[in-house]
């Protein structure tokens, strides 16, 4: 018996995340340093997964482990790997609700990357990925992998529904991510994307999304810059958050390669070739959300964020 299986506790951190990347809506994402959710998970002898505290939660987060991000990957983890034993599952939140930032899927991935140290054989991150899938659709109502995707890899990940792949991009790289003081809600922003595209809005999309994954590729933020503009999602996502305009502005006049919505908002991010250009940025970003009467607050990750892992 291997040590892993002995091992009756561990505990994992899951970090923050940028989903859709603009262009790469519900398939490209990347992980941020900083904030994050933290999961204790127990291995239990009863054939079940439970829930027995949520930490630090603004707002009522269900205990009950088939109506929880957590819970619902771990049933996943359990029903897919036939495990004969379960789960007891602690979890601190720590990032917003309603952010744009990833905080269902962090939960998620924490649990699944402690529940993994646990297992008598552990899976590669990879294979951790459908049971993520199964647990982030308790909140997104689908199987969308750009949050969780990067959490279990780290950085810039495109996250289809049957593959996983990471994204090399210069080291130098940095971003900005903005959090407004404000909510909104995933379902709300995905009704806003009902209704017709034309057919030129999809062609210049997919011509940006390769613009962007070739400029990441080669280390060219030219090519970058050429390609990250949403033409499709931030259009009609942009009038659900105040200011918007301005804080996207104000990442282009201090050096962004581009300036989108964090995943369904209301947090807006940019990508910049330095650090010090996203260290300069990061407070007229902040300033501009005031004029929108919106207090903010912002952190500063390498492009290639880091993944989850297991905490000592």
């Amino acid at each position: 018996m291997s040590t892993h299986a002995r091992k009756a506790e561990a505990i994992a951190f899951a970090p923050a995340s940028i989903g859709n990347l603009g262009v790469g809506f519900d398939i490209l994402g990347q992980s941020i340093a900083g904030p994050g959710d933290r999961a204790t998970v127990r291995r239990i002898a009863e054939a079940t997964v439970r829930i027995t505290a949520i930490r630090n939660a603004p707002i009522a987060v269900p205990l009950d482990a088939k109506k929880n991000t957590a819970g619902a990957a771990l049933i996943a983890l359990r029903a897919g790997l036939g495990l004969p034993f379960g789960f007891e599952i602690e979890l601190d939140k720590g990032i917003a609700f309603g952010s744009g930032m990833g905080g269902s899927a962090a939960s998620c991935v924490a649990a699944l990357i402690a529940a993994n140290a646990l297992l008598d054989s552990p899976l590669s991150p990879e294979s951790l990925y459908p049971f993520a899938l199964d647990g982030e659709a308790v909140a997104s109502g689908g199987h969308h992998g750009d949050n969780v995707g990067p959490m279990l890899l780290g950085g810039v990940t495109l996250a289809t529904a049957q593959h996983l792949v990471k994204i090399p991009v210069p080291a130098a790289w940095h971003c900005v991510l903005v959090h407004p003081e404000a909510t909104l809600e995933t379902r709300r922003a995905r009704a806003v994307l009902k209704g017709a595209y034309a057919l030129g809005e999809f062609v210049a999309q997919s011509a940006h999304l390769a613009l962007v994954l070739t400029g990441c590729q080669r280390g060219d933020a030219a090519l970058v810059r050429a390609g990250l503009n949403d033409v499709l999602v931030e259009p009609r996502r942009a009038p659900l958050i105040a200011g918007f305009d301005r804080v996207k502005q104000a990442a282009l006049d201090y050096g962004a390669m581009g300036a989108s919505i964090s995943g369904a908002g209301p947090s807006v991010f940019g990508w910049f070739e330095t650090r010090a250009a996203a260290q300069n940025a990061a407070p007229a970003m902040c300033a501009a959300f005031a004029t929108a009467g919106l207090a903010s607050e912002y952190f500063i990750s390498p492009v290639n964020g880091p993944a989850a892992g297991i905490l000592p």
